[in-house]
């Protein structure tokens, strides 16, 4: 058996080492460039002009490994037993948070999705190079994972130098208080969970309650559990998990890193991904303008954001140019985890897409119902947010945005088995707002062979 300190050796060389990193947390408007804090501080917001900050590397250092070394480490890294390298996210710890000690990280093994290729169901819209990136085959079933991992660890780090932090708290609709109440477990940290009463699926709900979280269901919606959470946050004991906190947006960022490495370090033409509360969207620039700036890849993605007509207030700004935001109150759809209407990243979404010529589409609940159905014919097994996302992708190639030979990537934000509710409603034509296009509900059929013969002779 190879020596461990030989194995960690061989997974680190080549990289600076972490005592020369540092990252901290900036405002990225012009006028406030000095304005620094650092990581193990509890803020979230300027002090000067009130906007929300980011993670800021010194990347000095970080360009003295070429690119190809990192590719090489980063190769290297995947899926490896050395602690906490064979993680997704801190298999990119310099690029993430250099500062937490290997002791404090919380890890799950997070990351290391899959590039599903779906060829058929590309095939049948028009699409060659189609692939649809399964986040949601990660611990909790969501994507929510790779930001939860960065932020429970600079906690847990926190603890330890000393700081009073009584639990974590977010609000959430659904995947983001799994993710919570799932790596605070493992941390021994308690957490704390505001969900909007009865907006949920019950495979949402019981992920926290089953990992022992504090579960306060508000008679309210997403937006209304995110000022609760914020003014309950606001004396610093209680540390907010939720993305307005860019810790997130740093782990979230290492799904542009590994699409990047799982296409051999080269770039697709499109990402389609699903926005809510938008974070999402700039942790995917965030992670590409890296790639770009320590030279790894050479150009940029287009990306599409996707929303619920429901709850569609980016798309309502795109359509204006961004000239005119305007928060609105969600309707009920069934992509209930972007069921929001007034979105805390909304700028962040903004300059990203402005940035990648990035475009904003929309899905209605049958358009989105039957575009999941449609591509789980073709062996996937879609979440509704996913719906959304491959709706907004027909549109956009029926429309000719994306072309035939194009490399489109469809970020799949959390496993479909956390909506099975939804999606036996679906196949039972148990929604009463549309007649599903794809239906396939089971054939109930009398224990007698010459029935079964009967029905197997008219269904094939």
């Amino acid at each position: 058996m190879q020596d461990p300190t030989a194995r960690r050796q061989a997974i680190t060389a080549g990289a600076p080492p972490r005592e020369r990193l540092s990252a901290w947390f900036g405002c990225p408007q012009p006028g406030c460039a000095a304005e620094r804090y650092p990581l193990g501080e509890v803020v979230y917001r300027c002090r000067r002009c009130g906007g929300l900050l980011e993670v800021q590397h010194d990347l000095a250092p970080l360009r003295e490994t070429p690119a190809a070394v990192w590719q090489q480490l980063f190769e290297k890294r995947y899926g490896s037993t050395v602690w906490p390298y064979g993680s997704g996210v801190w298999g990119k710890r310099e690029w993430v948070n250099p500062a937490v000690d290997d002791a404090n990280v919380v890890s799950c093994f997070e990351g290391g999705t899959n590039l599903f290729w779906a060829e058929r169901f590309g095939r049948e819209l028009g699409v060659s190079d189609l692939w649809i990136k399964q986040c949601g085959n990660t611990h909790t079933g969501s994507f929510k994972d790779l930001g939860m991992t960065v932020l429970v660890s600079q906690v847990k780090q926190m603890l330890a130098d000393g700081q009073p932090i009584r639990a974590i708290a977010c609000a959430s609709t659904g995947d983001t208080s799994a993710a919570l109440a799932a790596y605070g477990a493992a941390a021994g940290i308690p957490t704390v969970v505001f969900l909007p009463h009865h907006k949920v699926s019950l495979a949402q709900l019981i992920q926290p309650v089953a990992n022992g979280a504090r579960v306060l269901a508000l008679d309210t919606d997403f937006d209304g559990c995110m000022r609760i959470v914020q003014e309950v946050t606001a004396d610093g004991t209680i540390y907010l998990a939720n993305s307005l906190n860019s810790l997130r947006i740093e782990g979230q960022k290492t799904i542009s890193v590994e699409i990047c490495q799982q296409f051999d370090w080269e770039v697709p033409d499109w990402i389609v991904i699903p926005g809510g509360n938008l974070g999402n969207v700039s942790a995917l620039g965030r992670g590409f303008d890296l790639l770009l700036e320590l030279g790894l890849v050479d150009r940029r993605p287009r990306i599409c954001v996707a929303q619920a007509a429901r709850a569609n207030p980016l798309y309502e700004a795109y359509r204006t140019g961004y000239r005119e935001f305007r928060p609105q109150e969600a309707q009920a759809t069934a992509a209930s985890a972007i069921r929001i209407g007034n979105p805390v990243s909304y700028d962040r979404a903004v300059r990203t897409l402005q940035a990648y010529d990035g475009v904003v589409e929309q899905a209605s609940e049958q358009e989105l119902a039957d575009a999941a159905a449609w591509a789980d014919r073709a062996g996937t097994f879609n979440d509704p947010h996913t719906g959304v996302a491959l709706a907004a992708l027909v549109k956009l190639v029926r429309a000719g945005t994306v072309r035939p030979h194009e490399r489109v990537v469809v970020i799949s934000t959390a496993h479909g088995l956390k909506f099975a509710e939804w999606k036996v409603a679906y196949h039972e034509r148990a929604l009463a707002e549309f007649e599903p296009q794809h239906a396939n509900p089971p054939l109930a059929l009398p224990n007698d062979v010459t029935a079964v013969r009967r029905a197997l002779d008219d269904l094939l």
